[in-house]
């Protein structure tokens, strides 16, 4: 297992060294590796089991950085930045000769955003280089929200764990394209459609197409799978369908009777959308260590973050 804990230090020399470093944002834990080392951006690919043609998302400490990165900053992207930096959300920019196209798989663009975190926002302000950091996680799992999830699944792989605690927001950044005069979304996120069009003041398209050639992280057809089966639908006709002892139910908001309590979650009681984001992920692994052959679960309202938990819900529904 790698060494966990909260020393910005030890994770400072680990990246330096061309190390690979666990970090936390307000969205999912990072596997973060100095974008500048093209050794170490391939030990993520290997670390993760990761295609070389999924694009990475590189990690800045403020607006100003990221403009040294890229060729052009868009006034959309400008806008948007100011208005939700840090956090999560993540621009596809014109990149500039500086970011190597092993982080982008070979394309002209690259995503960029800074992360809302207090310790990763400190690393990053100590650090020369932007980081280069996907999921904390084997390609195509679950994505981490602990330090402890990452210790788990990459451990013995990797350098350092910096340990943030439990990430805040819970399912990756909205992706948004910003090439010249045209927006689009390209992945929901922790950051709504509804307050991206009200940023800009106009509709944005969202392109909301799988794709087996991304040009942005989770646009794959299957992704984020716990590693049991995930059935989408009607919970009570697929009580009713399947045998109780053989699933786990994964719900919005509500509790089923004479189902057993370890075997299914409700993401938010109260029907706290924020909540429901927050616990997705966690709920998947938990799930899927528990004694069931498949999980059944449910879409959300698919309005503001519901809209994002259900993509993550469809893309860890397909094998």
């Amino acid at each position: 297992m790698a060494n966990l804990g909260k020393e910005i230090k030890e994770a400072k020399e680990a990246l330096e060294a061309g190390g690979l470093v666990g970090i936390p944002t307000e969205t999912v834990y990072g596997l973060a590796a100095n974008a500048f080392n093209e050794e170490s951006i391939i030990k993520i690919f290997e670390v993760k089991n990761r295609p070389e043609f999924d694009p990475l998302i590189v990690h800045v400490s403020s607006l100003a950085f990221a403009k040294s990165l890229v060729d052009e900053m868009p006034k959309s992207a400008e806008k948007l930045a100011k208005a939700f930096w840090p956090g999560p959300l993540t621009l596809v920019l014109k990149k500039s000769d500086k970011i190597p196209l092993s982080v982008t798989s070979g394309m002209d663009t690259v995503g960029v955003r800074v992360p809302n975190h207090p310790l990763t926002l400190d690393l990053l302000k100590s650090i020369d280089f932007p980081l280069a950091a996907p999921s904390a996680n084997p390609f195509g799992y679950a994505s981490p929200t602990t330090a402890f999830h990452v210790n788990t699944q990459l451990g013995g792989k990797i350098d350092y764990v910096l340990d943030g605690g439990p990430c805040s927001v819970g399912i990756e950044s909205t992706i948004v394209s910003c090439i010249g005069d045209t927006v689009e979304v390209l992945r929901l996120g922790g950051v709504t459609l509804e307050e991206i069009e009200k940023t800009l003041g106009k509709p944005v398209d969202e392109i909301r197409i799988s794709s087996d050639k991304p040009n942005a992280p989770g646009m794959l057809t299957s992704h984020y799978n716990p590693g049991k089966k995930v059935l989408i639908g009607n919970i009570d006709h697929n009580l009713r369908k399947f045998p109780r002892a053989r699933i786990g139910v994964l719900s919005f908001k509500r509790t089923f009777k004479n189902l057993n309590v370890t075997k299914q979650i409700a993401l938010s009681p109260k029907g706290d959308m924020k909540e429901a984001a927050k616990n997705l992920f966690g709920a998947l692994r938990k799930l899927d260590s528990r004694a069931v052959e498949f999980i059944i679960t449910e879409k959300v309202p698919d309005e503001g973050l519901g809209k994002a938990i259900n993509d993550r819900l469809l893309r860890a529904s397909q094998r």
